[in-house]
């Protein structure tokens, strides 16, 4: 019994593990014929997440390690752990009707789905190098597979198999920065880097800072910041729809987490180096985002350029290296998350009697064949254009205000200036809803689609009232994060 107490802070893992072997088990055995059989695993899939859920938030509020550091349950991993199994258990929720239609909801991809983010988790918690990798990987090569899922369709295969070749590369970056981190500093304990690289001699290692962008490389292709988003317009389209919301919600959630503990828990005796690396990344991936985007017709493809960029505004928090900019980082992934995964509910539920359909100028009309369906989708992208008093205007007024106080005024103005830009493709797509004339009325929504459009939906224009919750859990975690990052700077 204390054995099992003892790796109480890894039993959301472990039943996502377990939850993942039983269900794949139950899809050996169970007979294919049985009518609703596609439905149970992706239930039980359900039940697993929620469950892991529940045991993440009854964690201990304390900070533990495990495995002589390898694995950190904090306040900032459980936050982020929520995040992550919240936003994986909406997307197969609103997807259940979706893969069914396209016989892909089964076991496998419900086991896969749960193994990715069993790694999704361990990537948040990862207080070494070695952890770092594992996490990561066990989320990728679930990813790789999802992706080419449907083996029907050649560009459901051409995005598995570009996101492995360009993952397989990051991976190798990734593990060549690690190698010349472990060999300049002789350790893979975040904490005993951090302890290592302090003050100007690490600032003049030329092999610590070189290995430290090769890290930088991988982990900025995970969570598609430019230069390294080439796989995410081409992914995001071939995928099937349900997979493409499942990467636009979990992977991008946990690898930001991942990205923001190795820097500051890692790093912080050259956070100089490092905040001009993720300055630039957060640039060049608002400026993409926002001009990219408008010339797209198909809404997945929009949906990707838009990722890109809101990435570019969370990297803003991070840049900032303070505790106002970590606590915003937590807050912008969280309504981030709410407004990816209703929108994607509102993709899903454009189709017709002949099928689903992608592009934009399908919307026309919408609001006079469906004024609910329309009125949330605008609702969203309103929130994600940053339009007060939605919840959108918030997530950016806090990575700005944290920008602002950490002296970054230039990096503010230019988030300001996209965010400007990026309005007019979220605005055009609601101008096609409300004001072109209707060409094809759409099926009805369904009924997962239709719950987590609504929760979405409410979430967005009730922020304003009640943001306490949120943001306080936020401050709590990034408190955690940065007085562990103290102890561990400290000589």
């Amino acid at each position: 019994m204390n054995a099992l107490s003892s790796y109480a802070p890894m039993w959301p893992e472990i039943v996502l593990a377990l939850g993942a072997m039983t269900i794949l088990m139950l899809g050996v055995f169970r007979h294919q014929a049985t009518p609703g059989a596609d439905y149970v695993s992706g239930w039980l899939s359900v039940i697993v997440l929620v469950f892991a859920g529940v045991l993440v938030a009854q964690g201990s509020g304390t900070r533990e390690v495990m495995f002589e550091g390898a694995f950190i349950s904090d306040a900032f991993g459980r936050f982020s752990k929520l995040l992550v199994l919240g936003g994986a258990a909406l997307v197969l929720v609103m997807s259940f009707d979706t893969l069914a239609r396209a016989k892909l909801l089964t076991a496998e991809i419900c086991v896969l789905m749960l193994l990715a983010v069993a790694g999704m988790l361990l990537m948040v918690s990862a207080g070494d190098l070695i952890a770092l990798f594992l996490g990561l990987e066990l989320q990728s090569l679930a990813l790789y597979v999802i992706a080419a899922i449907d083996r029907g369709q050649v560009r459901s295969s051409e995005a598995g198999l570009k996101y492995f070749v360009l993952g397989s590369l990051s991976s190798g970056m990734l593990l060549y920065g690690a190698s010349l981190i472990y060999g300049f500093t002789g350790s893979i304990d975040l904490s005993v880097i951090a302890s290592v690289a302090q003050g100007q001699p690490a600032a003049q290692n030329i092999g610590l800072i070189v290995g430290l962008v090769f890290l930088l490389v991988g982990l900025a292709f995970k969570i598609g910041a430019v230069p390294f988003h080439m796989w995410t317009p081409d992914v995001y389209e071939g995928a099937p729809t349900p997979v493409t919301a499942f990467f636009a919600a979990a992977p991008k959630l946990a690898a930001m987490a991942l990205l923001v503990r190795t820097l500051l828990y890692g790093f912080p005796g050259i956070a100089p180096q490092w905040q001009q690396i993720v300055v630039f990344l957060s640039i060049a991936s608002m400026l993409l985002g926002a001009f990219a985007a408008i010339g797209q017709r198909n809404i997945k493809r929009l949906m990707a350029y838009s990722s890109i960029g809101h990435i570019g505004y969370a990297l803003i928090g991070l840049a900032a290296n303070s505790e106002a900019g970590t606590q915003s980082v937590l807050v912008y992934l969280a309504i981030y998350l709410a407004m990816t995964v209703g929108t994607f509910a509102c993709i899903l539920s454009m189709r017709t009697k002949d099928g689903p359909v992608e592009d934009i100028d399908s919307l026309s009309g919408l609001a006079s064949t469906n004024l609910s369906m329309a009125f949330v989708l605008a609702m969203l992208l309103f929130s994600m254009a940053g339009i007060p008093p939605l919840a959108g205007f918030f997530a950016k007024l806090y990575v700005f205000g944290a920008a602002v106080k950490g002296g970054l005024y230039t990096l503010a103005v230019i988030g300001v200036l996209s965010s400007v830009v990026g309005a007019y493709y979220y605005l055009r797509v609601v101008k096609i809803m409300f004001f072109d004339e209707a060409k094809t009325a759409y099926l009805p929504v369904e009924r997962g689609a239709g719950f987590v459009m609504t929760l979405s939906a409410a979430f967005v224009l009730l922020f304003v009232l009640i943001p306490a919750p949120l943001v306080d859990a936020a401050l709590t975690a990034a408190r955690a994060l940065h007085v562990a990052t103290a102890a561990s700077a400290a000589p």
